[in-house]
Order: C-alpha cells, then sequence, then structure tokens
C-alpha cells in the first residue's frame, strides 16, 4: 500500500539560517588546522538589523574578525534590505571565555555533554543517499538561490522556503510527487501571478520528470516582500530536520551550528551519517539508522545500535571493533579542526559528496 511523506527546507536567506550560518563562521574563526586546543560554542539571533551573538570559546578571537566575519557572511547570503543591510546593521557580541568546569571534561577529549546522536542513508544513488522528500526540498532551494545569485531572475529576494510531499509505493520506491510547496521573498514590482508562474515552471524543468503525475502546486500563496530578518527573528539551532533527514530518522535534538567537534552532538551525528551511508553503498543494507549516545566528559560511548534489513549484530559487532567511536577518534578520522563549517550550514549537513563523513571508503 502506498504512503505520503513530507520534508520541508529553508533557504540561506531564512533568519534562522541566517543565525546558523553566522555561529558557523565563528565557528571558522577558531579552527586552525592541527590546533586541537580552540574551542567554540556560539550562538546567534538576528532581527531587523541587527545582530547578536553570545557563547563560549577558547583561544583567540578578535572583535574586528568577529565583525568582517557576520557582515560578509550577510554580504554573501544576499542581505542589502532597508530592515536587514550587511553595511549597516548593528552588532552585540556577547561571548565569553569557555567555562573552566567545561574544559576540564573537554580538554581531555571526553565528549562535551551528554546526548544521544542518529545517521541514516537510504539505497538511491541519484540522492546522494538520502531519504527522496529532504533532498528536492533542498534541491528547490539551492536551485532559487543559483538564479538569484547569478541574476538570472532579477526580482528573487535571499528568504525562501520549500516543502516536497512524495508518495512512495509500499518497497519504499517514489511513485510521484503528490504536492509540492514552495514560498519565496521577492521584489516589490513583480506580481504574485508572475512568481506563481516562474517557479512552477523551474520546478517542472528541474526536478525528474518521472515523478510529476497530477502534481499539487502551491506557489507563493500570499504576497511576500518583508522577509528575512526584518519580518521574523532568527534563532540559531531552529532548524534541525532540515539539517538532518527531514523527519525521515530519528534525530537526537541537539543542534550543529556553532559548535566546535569535541561537541558530540556535532561530530559524532557526522560519523552515524557515514557509517550509515557506507553500509548502504556497500550492498550490506539497503537503508540503515544508526543510534550512539555519550556522558558528559566520558570518552567512550554509552550505547550504540544499528538498525537495518542486514545483519545488524554483525554490523555493530564491527564497529566496535574497527571504529574510534571516542570525540578524538572521530575528530582524526574527518580531520574536524579545519574551518570547514561555513560549508555545512545550508542545504542540510548531509549528502554533500564533497564533505569527508560523505566518502565511500569504509568497506
Amino acid at each position: 500500500m502506498s504512503y505520503l511523506f513530507t520534508s520541508e527546507s529553508v533557504s540561506e536567506g531564512h533568519p534562522d539560517k541566517i543565525a546558523d550560518a553566522i555561529s558557523d563562521a565563528i565557528l571558522d574563526l577558531t579552527m586552525f588546522e592541527g590546533n586541537t586546543a580552540n574551542r567554540c560554542a556560539c550562538e546567534t539571533l538576528v532581527t531587523t538589523n541587527r545582530v547578536i551573538i553570545a557563547g563560549e570559546y577558547k583561544g583567540v578571537l578578535h572583535e574586528k574578525a568577529i565583525e568582517s566575519a557576520i557582515r560578509g557572511t550577510v554580504k554573501k547570503i544576499g542581505y542589502e534590505q532597508s530592515g536587514f543591510d550587511w553595511r549597516t546593521l548593528e552588532i552585540t557580541n556577547l561571548m565569553h571565555g569557555q567555562s573552566a568546569d567545561i574544559a576540564t571534561g573537554t580538554d581531555n577529549f571526553g565528549a562535551g555533554d551528554q546526548g544521544l546522536m542518529f545517521g541514516h542513508a537510504v539505497n538511491n544513488v541519484d540522492t546522494e543517499f538520502m531519504p527522496e522528500a529532504i533532498y528536492y526540498s533542498h534541491y528547490i532551494l539551492r536551485m532559487l538561490t543559483n538564479m538569484r545569485k547569478n541574476n538570472l531572475i532579477k526580482w528573487l529576494e535571499p528568504d525562501s522556503k520549500s516543502q516536497v510531499t512524495i508518495e512512495y509505493n509500499d518497497d519504499g520506491t517514489v511513485k510521484r510527487f503528490d504536492n509540492i510547496i514552495c514560498v519565496t521573498q521577492h521584489k516589490e514590482d513583480v506580481s504574485t501571478e508572475n512568481v506563481r508562474k516562474t517557479v512552477e515552471e523551474l520546478i517542472l524543468n528541474t526536478l525528474p520528470s518521472k515523478y510529476f503525475d497530477n502534481t499539487t502546486f502551491r506557489i507563493n500563496p500570499i504576497r511576500f516582500v518583508i522577509g528575512g530578518p526584518d519580518g521574523d527573528t532568527g534563532v540559531t539551532g531552529r532548524k534541525i530536520i532540515v539539517d538532518t533527514y527531514g523527519g525521515y530518522a530519528p534525530h537526537g535534538g541537539g543542534a550543529f551550528s556553532g559548535k566546535d567537534p569535541t561537541k558530540v552532538d556535532r561530530s559524532a551525528a557526522y560519523m552515524m551519517r557515514y557509517l550509515a551511508k557506507n553500509i548502504v553503498a556497500s550492498g550490506r543494507a539497503s537503508w540503515a539508522t544508526l543510534q550512539i549516545s555519550y556522558a558528559g566528559a566520558y570518552k567512550d560511548p554509552t550505547g550504540l545500535r544499528v538498525q537495518s534489513d542486514g545483519d545488524n549484530r554483525g554490523l555493530e559487532k564491527w564497529i566496535r571493533e574497527n571504529i574510534n567511536l571516542t570525540p578524538k577518534g572521530i575528530i582524526d578520522q574527518f580531520e574536524l579542526f579545519r574551518p570547514i563549517y561555513g560549508k555545512t550550514t545550508n542545504y542540510g549537513h548531509f549528502g554533500k559528496p564533497e564533505l569527508p563523513w560523505e566518502k565511500l571508503n569504509l568497506f
């Protein structure tokens, strides 16, 4: 029996994603090749022409470098609007040194905190082993962003959202796109009808045509000129389902952006994705979901579980015997003390072949 499943995505111009991008930009300032002593946990709030950052760090963070990173991030996204402009926005910096108590645990590369993390993969090479609904939701917004940044559609603005509902066959394969939602910010001098017609045509010409079958489109049901932080406040860590598997797999609850790799809610989630993807790509299962858990300041995980349609006990035993699942082991595996985090912020932390935890080199 067929069933429906829905995932959503938001663009890099969405207020929450602006906050994530700024947090990761500050993190990248603290990440230097080979320097594993630095730490960062940066939270960001954005609102009308204002950015506020807070959190802890260990190492050196210069005020001018922070300001430059924030303005550069907002400029790259594309905000030069009266309500949010990279040139004029007000910055409040409330970052402070890392707690000595927290440092006691992380200096020795124990887990930064307790928590549980998940990784997931499905056997679909066309979607980079990602669940299809979240993959195509991201795809729509990346396409719109490329159109905007290359000035191919002059009325597009940075803030947008998408949502894709897929009808799946009972064996889990895609049957059709049931409905597609897309809402994009636009300049004031373009009509809503023009926005609807243009965006629907772009989607029809970009996504796989074989899945369009009596698909319903809902494009910009209302006028959307005032957007970004001027339209709604943004905060780091509010799009954790967009960042992972679109709700198709469990999520441990911890956000990623702004956190250095001693925070296992980020680094261990990357390891779980790596293991799940390699299990599926190797043919050992057609899908896999892995869970791991940690206790704060302890190095070894407190739990590991493999769920798949393969040999779960055998896979779990092999992982325990062959993979270093300590925070330091994960950091070394992917060389995580590098300024790579700005590449992860938008359109998901998974399904991007250029990232080290997406490599197919385990088996």
